[in-house]
């Protein structure tokens, strides 16, 4: 079996930080309120920059690191809810931006939060039937233009910011995922042109939740099930970083250390498609991540859509 494997990951995120006090002064709420419910202190929002700019300050880091060409990639994908443009597609602005070759598919993939990881299988197939090597996956979220922030439910929550990963095809390489969808979009809304003034994030907190902590431990029983692995082979479980709450309700139903459970949303906040390939290039700058180490990410999201990707470092 040709598993997909990372070469690399890089990160880009927007200069303002926007502090718990700094929304108590935009709607009535406090650090503690936040914190306590969320596991939230900062997060990041935009200024002049644009979804692209963070895109391609990611792509550009991830090649970097991975020390290849524009010209060796065969696929360009950016997952994200918040593109600048209907069209054209984040991608093909991206196409552009990079010089990545011509003839390649380049296209968004809209899966709410569980974008990137609907977006490696994807790029799986797309390697599978491509002459070149290596592919480019990004997910990036500019949040705070949809964001209600008369709405202390909702506003509290989310961050921009955008995480890029290099990815191939290895033979014998560790690689099992799990997708699915559900329609609800009581859950989880954002109106399309012309349907508001402004299309705010609408979201059911609480069923939410509920969704979040059966889908989770669900898609890793599934994973394991499909490698024959047990939770103990596991080096680190990368979550959507949604909320607090719900990672450390699933670790205790697991019974494992919360620690297993990488968590970074206390500085970002939720941002979408763009928060696993953040948390996975923030792990491996800090040197949490070693070569040969079993990853499995998670993640839930409007749709309602969840998945799971397993791989190998």
């Amino acid at each position: 079996m040709r598993g997909l494997k990372m070469i690399s990951t890089g990160r880009c995120l927007p200069w303002r930080s926007v502090t718990n006090k700094d929304m108590s002064e935009l709607v009535e709420t406090n650090d503690e309120w936040i914190f306590s419910r969320t596991g939230i202190r900062t997060r990041r929002f935009c200024g002049e920059e644009t979804a692209a700019d963070l895109s391609a300050g990611a792509a550009q880091q991830a090649m970097e690191r991975a020390g290849i060409r524009p010209e060796e990639l065969g696929a360009c994908v950016v997952c994200t809810i918040t593109p600048d443009y209907l069209a054209p597609s984040e991608a093909c602005l991206l196409q552009r931006r990079l010089g990545l070759p011509e003839d390649i598919p380049c296209f968004d993939l809209n899966a709410g939060c569980t974008g990137f990881l609907y977006g490696l299988q994807v790029i799986r197939g797309l390697l599978l039937q491509s002459p070149r090597r290596y592919a480019l996956l990004i997910g990036a979220e500019v949040l705070s233009r949809i964001t209600d922030f008369a709405d202390r439910s909702t506003c509290v929550l989310f961050g921009d910011g955008a995480g890029a990963a290099v990815l191939t095809l290895e033979e014998q390489a560790v690689w099992a995922s799990t997708l699915g969808a559900r329609g609800e979009e009581e859950a989880i809304l954002v109106p399309g042109p012309g349907q508001e003034a402004r299309p705010y994030i609408k979201m059911d907190g609480q069923k939410v939740f509920r969704f979040a902590v059966e889908a989770i431990p669900r898609c890793i029983g599934e994973l394991l099930g499909r490698t024959g692995l047990e939770l103990e082979d596991i080096d680190w479980f990368v979550p959507h970083q949604a909320n607090r709450r719900i990672i450390n309700h699933v670790a205790k139903k697991l019974r494992l250390p919360e620690g297993r459970f990488y968590q970074n949303m206390e500085r970002y906040g939720n941002t979408s498609a763009a928060s696993i390939p953040i948390a996975l290039d923030e792990m491996a700058e800090s040197g949490l991540l070693l070569r040969g180490q079993k990853v499995m990410c998670i993640g839930f999201g409007a749709g309602l859509t969840w998945g799971g990707a397993l791989l190998e470092w």
